[in-house]
Formats: C-alpha cells, sequence, structure tokens
C-alpha cells in the first residue's frame, strides 16, 4: 500500500514535518511493508516558511526591527536569489505578545514592512508574504508608512500607523515612498476570504482574539470603513469588498492598495510547490491534518485542499487531527477522523505529548476496528 502523508503543522505542539515523522513510524509499526511518502503542507499562515525551508534551498535573513508594539525584536525572513519569502508572525505576530499585552487598537504591522523594505534593498524583485497570525488591526498602514507612506488627520497632524488611527485617517501622501513599487511583484498568501469590514470583515470576524473588547470592534470596523474611503478618495484603488481584503487585520486589503499586491490561496502554492497533485494519483490512501479540524477548515485551510484534490482522483482520505468539531461536515469527503485528545488524559497531555499520541493513532489507523 502506498499512504501520502499531506497534514498541516499542529500549532501549539508539532511542525508538519514533525506528524510526518510520528505518523510514519506508527504506520510502519503495524504495516512494515507500507510505502509512505511524506508532503508536509501550510496554508500561508505562521509555519509557511518552516515548510517552504524543507522543499528550497533558502537563506535566512535576519534584522532588527518593531514588534507589534514597537519594541526591537530580530525577525527573520528567508531569501532565494531574487525571491524573498515573509512571514508577517516573524515581526507582526500575536505569538510576540503576552496575553495581557494583546490589544490591536495600538499594535502596528510596521515591523512586517521593514521587513519588506529590507527584501526589497537586498534586490528582492518577487515577495511572497505570508500573512497568518498577526497581531494586528491596522489595515495595512503600519506595512505602508514602514514604505514611506505618511497617513494624517483633518488638521494636518501626522498620524502613528496603528488601529485606533485608522478612524481619524484624513489624508494619504505617498510623496515620500521609498522604493517603486511597480517594480516589484508582491504576492500576499493567505487563507481566508473575509472583506475588508463589516460584520464577516476583519475586526468583527478577528479582532476580539486579538484583545479587542466589543466597543474596540465597532470603533475599529469604522476605522477600517474610513481607511476604505480615504484610499478612493486619494486615488487607491477600492478595496472595501474584495475577498481576503479583511485578512491579517486588513492588511490583505491594505497591501493590494498600497503595494499592488496580489492576493493569493496558500494552500493552493503548497499544491504547487510540492507536486500534491502527481502523489495524490499515485497512492491508495492520504492521510492528511491539522491542529483543529472545525467550521474553518472549508475556507481553504489545508485540510480542505487536500480533500478537493483527492476527491478528483476518487482517493481515500483521512484526517488525524489535535481535536475536531463533530459532526465534521460531509463536504470534505473524509472518510474518517481521528483525534489526538481523544486518546489524551486532558488537553495538557494531549499537547506536550502530541508526538507519541501521534505513533499510537498512526499504528491502529490501519488496522481493523
Amino acid at each position: 500500500m502506498k499512504i501520502l502523508l499531506a497534514p498541516d503543522k499542529f500549532k501549539g505542539s508539532l511542525t508538519a514535518q514533525e506528524v510526518c515523522t510520528a505518523l510514519t513510524k506508527g504506520i510502519l509499526k503495524s504495516h512494515p511493508n507500507a510505502t509512505i511518502i511524506s508532503k508536509p503542507l501550510a496554508d500561508g499562515g505562521d509555519g509557511s516558511l518552516a515548510v517552504l525551508d524543507y522543499y528550497l534551498d533558502l537563506t535566512t535573513i535576519s534584522k532588527t526591527v518593531q514588534d507589534p508594539l514597537g519594541r526591537p525584536i530580530t525577525a527573520s525572513y528567508k531569501l532565494a536569489k531574487e525571491v524573498a519569502y515573509i512571514e508577517m508572525a516573524a515581526a507582526s505576530g500575536l505569538v510576540l505578545l503576552k496575553p495581557a499585552e494583546r490589544n490591536c487598537l495600538i499594535t502596528s504591522s510596521y515591523g512586517t514592512g521593514e521587513l519588506i523594505a529590507d527584501a526589497i534593498e537586498k534586490g528582492s524583485s518577487n515577495i511572497y508574504l505570508f500573512i497568518g497570525g498577526s497581531a494586528t488591526n491596522d489595515g495595512g498602514i503600519g506595512i505602508a508608512a514602514a514604505l514611506g507612506y505618511r497617513f494624517y488627520d483633518a488638521a494636518g497632524n501626522s498620524l502613528s500607523p496603528i488601529g485606533e488611527n485608522l478612524l481619524r485617517i484624513a489624508k494619504i501622501d505617498n510623496s515620500q515612498l521609498r522604493y517603486n513599487l511597480k517594480d516589484i511583484s508582491i504576492n500576499v498568501i493567505c487563507d481566508v476570504a473575509n472583506p475588508f469590514y463589516g460584520k464577516n470583515g476583519a475586526a468583527y470576524v478577528y479582532a476580539a482574539q486579538k484583545g479587542a473588547s466589543p466597543d474596540d470592534i465597532v470603533n475599529l470596523d469604522n476605522g477600517l470603513r474610513n481607511l476604505a474611503t480615504q484610499l478612493v478618495a486619494f486615488n487607491f484603488l477600492d478595496i472595501a469588498y474584495i475577498a481576503g481584503a479583511g485578512a491579517a487585520g486588513g492588511v490583505g486589503g491594505g497591501a493590494i492598495a498600497f503595494l499592488g499586491a496580489k492576493l493569493q490561496s496558500g494552500i493552493q502554492i503548497f499544491i504547487e510547490l510540492t507536486q500534491l497533485e502527481a502523489a495524490i494519483k499515485d497512492c491508495d490512501l492520504v492521510i492528511t491534518g491539522e491542529g483543529k479540524l472545525d467550521k474553518q477548515t472549508e475556507q481553504g485551510k489545508v485540510i480542505s485542499g487536500v480533500c478537493q484534490l483527492a476527491k478528483q482522483y476518487n482517493k481515500r482520505v483521512v484526517a488525524v487531527c489535535g481535536a475536531a468539531d463533530f459532526p465534521i461536515s460531509t463536504s470534505l469527503g473524509l472518510e474518517g477522523v481521528y483525534t489526538i485528545i481523544n486518546r489524551a488524559v486532558s488537553l495538557e497531555d494531549a499537547m506536550d505529548n502530541a508526538a507519541t499520541l501521534l505513533v499510537e493513532i498512526g499504528e491502529a489507523l490501519l488496522s481493523p476496528q
């Protein structure tokens, strides 16, 4: 039997590569003659660069930049000749803040802009920006400010590029822009389709997990509305209802307007990079997975992308996850779902011993129930 392993990371416990290693060990215990092909995946969120590094010959570049609260940190990105791969979470990620520090009224994506600027200065003409895991809701004005854009209120006062100032923007000035962005291809990789603002937009859907109160969310949403209005007034693109514009606190839309960026599906990038389609055509069983299988899984996550491709070739697919919300949507076409939490004595046990429990799942996976 030829088995394809194509999982995402299990956030907080295992990388995608470690998931493959544990499952392989378990499967070979019970089926030593099985042929196992590992294709660790990502969907554009944090952890994407680790997967890229698995497939590509990349150089790590480190630079001192601002974290979401403006403090100096060392952040890294990857470089391959004239192509740069930047993970927003490295400079502007929620993981950089303690729970008590999370407040997307005052956080900024400025540090991510500093990484982009450094890549441009090092000769990059093609930039892939992975925007998952952000701590911000600034509509991308932080990134823009790091590249030379300036924002002013109605009285002509300069505004700091943070979330709470979105509502005050009355003028957008690009006269100090440091680069000719028309010469640079910027691809923003995301895994959601939310619009810039509104009930399904950046603030209402994601700001609470970044420290925003209900009142803050209303103010942030109004701020994103104002930014979208001012962009049109100053002859930028209308980004209000572009699918994915609300990703990463509005960075999806801001990158389109300020940088001329294109939004791309994260899972599709990795499907092409890993030649996943050929591997699926040639296998008997596909095993995919992620940390938690829930209602967001169908919206461009790894499991969804793998299932869609497997369905084209009538391949069996099972999912192995840390946890899962049941019942599972039948649209995914999964033959079965196996969770670590069902074998653990507690959530802490599941997180701390994920690899060991995955080995057990791998060993039992192909055995008669």
